[in-house]
């Protein structure tokens, strides 16, 4: 009933008279069409396809978990980028064909090159970049394929700030004044950011060479961070292991915080 009196809406206010949507939207679409109709006079239309979905079942939609963003807001290149680049390997070549301009020829080259080399990623390089080009601009497509090989590739020195930021977006962050960093050990600080549940559990991580600092292991027990060690004068990246990372971002001495948690 809603969302025909929402087609009703757009109808007044704007001369809608075309409403389009996934399959699941039939019955809301023609419900709109028969108020427009009944109130208005008027003819309005719809038009319908079937659903995307991956080879689990999931479809597309704003309300599905860890779905992606047309809005860089939302979903900043990279994490857009990234979101592509780790498509299921049953449906990279259905997406490809449905996402993407390539013509057939290449998406059957792609299709064969996948069969043969899966481990290779071709098609999902290929399909990642198309993808981000089309909705943020080739400068962002590539500017996230660069972001991604440095990132996996331990490279995160070679980085400016704004590049740094766009990567780690989704990384866990706290924002802390550089006159603070050497107030504790860099054990603490592994301590303080979730990392190690405590400073003692820290340090042996450090003795163990479990803890990174931008990319680079540690093995100073006792080291204390300094502006000197932020990227760009504002970023240090502290990792356990490879995977679990943690941002801080350093402010200026005047304006210290709290944890921001993903911000």
């Amino acid at each position: 009933m809603l969302q025909a009196y929402d087609f009703l809406q757009l109808f007044d206010r704007f001369g809608c008279t075309l409403q389009m949507g996934g399959s699941d939207q039939w019955g809301n679409i023609t419900a709109g069409i028969d108020l427009i109709r009944k109130l208005r006079g008027r003819k309005a239309h719809g038009l319908v396809w079937p659903l995307m979905k991956s080879a689990s079942g999931v479809k597309f939609g704003k309300t599905e978990a860890g779905t992606v963003w047309l809005d860089p807001s939302r979903t900043p290149p990279f994490n857009f980028h990234q979101f592509w680049l780790n498509t299921d390997d049953a449906d990279v070549v259905p997406y490809l064909k449905s996402f993407t301009f390539l013509e057939r020829d290449a998406i059957a080259a792609l299709e064969r090159a996948h069969e043969a080399a899966p481990e290779k990623r071709e098609a999902h390089r290929v399909l990642a970049r198309e993808v981000t080009a089309l909705v943020h601009g080739p400068e962002e497509a590539a500017r996230a394929e660069r972001g991604a090989l440095k990132l996996f590739a331990g490279a995160l020195a070679s980085m400016d700030v704004s590049e740094l930021l766009s990567v780690l977006a989704d990384v866990p962050s706290t924002r802390v004044a550089a006159r603070d960093l050497e107030q504790q050990s860099l054990a603490k600080w592994i301590a303080t950011t979730g990392l190690a549940s405590s400073t003692s559990e820290a340090t042996r991580l450090i003795r163990s060479g479990g803890i990174y600092l931008n990319d680079a292991r540690v093995s100073d027990e006792k080291k204390r961070l300094t502006r000197d060690d932020a990227i760009g004068g504002e970023i240090i990246v502290l990792a356990k292991g490879q995977r679990q990372k943690h941002v801080l971002k350093v402010a200026p001495d005047e304006s210290s915080e709290e944890q921001l948690g993903n911000g």
